[in-house]
């Protein structure tokens, strides 16, 4: 609980327009952009330097609050494809400077005025560089950020929302962004001048449950020559074989993967019965790992950013990798016959798992991304050979 000598905080500056409070009593005073509002979640940051609406629209930061390290934020603009859901489920965002201004021939829009048609709450002017070294010494903090352009501020309720605030820790966060029922999807990724394409001649059928997918991932599972279904995460084993799938991918999404895994873990059990190829990434990985047996924790800060190294174990080949996560598999609790294929590089924490003898692997990462750019790919190759094996 806070302290009673935090509950009188300082004024806010008469020429600030948005505070964010974080649970500690800290604030930090800026400039409001995109909508007028109140949110509260947990504050994380994130090092990439592009990328900020594929971030920004990723059902993994369901019940957070990016602060973003590279400072040229609205660099290029706002666009119609470089969404992975329709509606953003982060809390809100954080900036060091101003919105840039547009600079790139697909900017479609002003990213002030997108943040302001997806309701997304946001500071610019803040020092996100303390702040970051703050959640790396301190852990990621709960908070809550304001947006009134009167400057009109109860930082007292503000303070008290933030230190009543749960957590991530223990949240299932899948049933909130989760598609209502099933779908088809057949859409590939996108090319320059030609955009996106539409999957032809099928070679394989692949069941994705979703716990917050990217659309980028199902693009990249088309790509590879799979039609895919996708399917709510809390759809039952029966559901899910009788789409009679080729494999079963398992998304990635938000929240505490012991929690989902309360309802996803005795499906995949059951599903670990069939013999199908299965794969998993970041929510999906961890889930897989659990119902494997191995456990998983609360990382002290997370992974998030573009830039990450990652070692590929049989090969030594290093991956520079995409990563959005805040729980981690214990490496040291996987059971016998689940190995550890990838490692992080940054802290030695697992990246990856493969089921011996079986056509069964996920991985902590986010391969549809590119910041390698294309290093990761070769993981929904490895599938659709697991289905043409099969």
């Amino acid at each position: 609980m806070i302290d009673s000598a935090l509950l009188a905080p300082p004024m806010v500056s008469p020429t600030a327009s948005a505070v964010l409070v974080l649970a500690d009593g800290t604030i930090f005073q800026g400039q409001g952009v995109g909508a007028v509002g109140t949110a509260v979640g947990e504050v994380c940051f994130n090092t990439s330097i592009t990328g900020y609406q594929e971030i920004l629209t990723d059902p993994s930061y369901a019940g957070q609050i990016i602060a973003f390290t590279f400072p040229h934020i609205g660099n290029v603009g706002a666009n119609d494809e470089d969404i992975e859901s329709v509606k953003p489920s982060v809390r809100g965002l954080l900036l060091r400077a101003d919105i840039t201004s547009p600079s790139n021939f697909r900017s479609g829009n002003h990213f002030n005025h997108w943040l302001k048609i997806h309701e997304l709450i946001g500071i610019a002017g803040i020092d996100v560089r303390a702040l970051t070294i703050r959640i790396r010494k301190g852990g990621a903090p709960s908070g809550v950020i304001a947006h009134d352009p009167k400057g009109d501020f109860d930082l007292s309720e503000l303070l008290a929302k933030a230190d009543r605030w749960d957590g991530l820790e223990g949240m299932d966060l899948a049933k909130a962004v989760t598609c209502a029922e099933a779908y088809e999807w057949s859409e590939t990724r996108w090319e320059l001048r030609g955009g996106y394409g539409e999957l032809q001649g099928a070679k394989h059928h692949v069941v994705a449950v979703d716990y917050g997918a990217k659309r980028n991932i199902l693009r990249c599972l088309a790509s590879v020559g799979c039609s895919v279904t996708v399917v709510p995460a809390y759809a039952s084993a029966k559901e899910i074989l009788d789409h009679n799938p080729d494999g079963i991918f398992l998304s990635n999404g938000p929240g505490d993967p012991a929690a989902t895994g309360v309802y996803a873990v005795p499906v995949l059990r059951e599903l670990l019965k069939t013999g199908l190829p299965m794969f998993g990434i970041c929510l999906g990985h961890q889930i897989l790992a659990l119902s494997l047996g191995a456990r998983t924790k609360k990382m002290h800060q997370g992974h998030r950013g573009a830039n990450h190294p990652v070692k590929h174990i049989d090969t030594g080949r290093v991956e520079i990798t995409s990563h959005n996560h805040g729980f981690v598999v214990l490496g040291d609790s996987l059971p016998q016959g689940v190995t550890a294929s990838h490692l992080s590089l940054f802290d030695q924490t697992l990246e990856g798992i493969v089921v011996e003898g079986r056509p069964i692997f996920s991985v902590q990462y986010h391969p549809e991304a590119s910041p390698g750019p294309q290093d990761s790919y070769y993981l929904f190759k490895k599938f659709a050979a697991l289905m043409d094996g099969a």
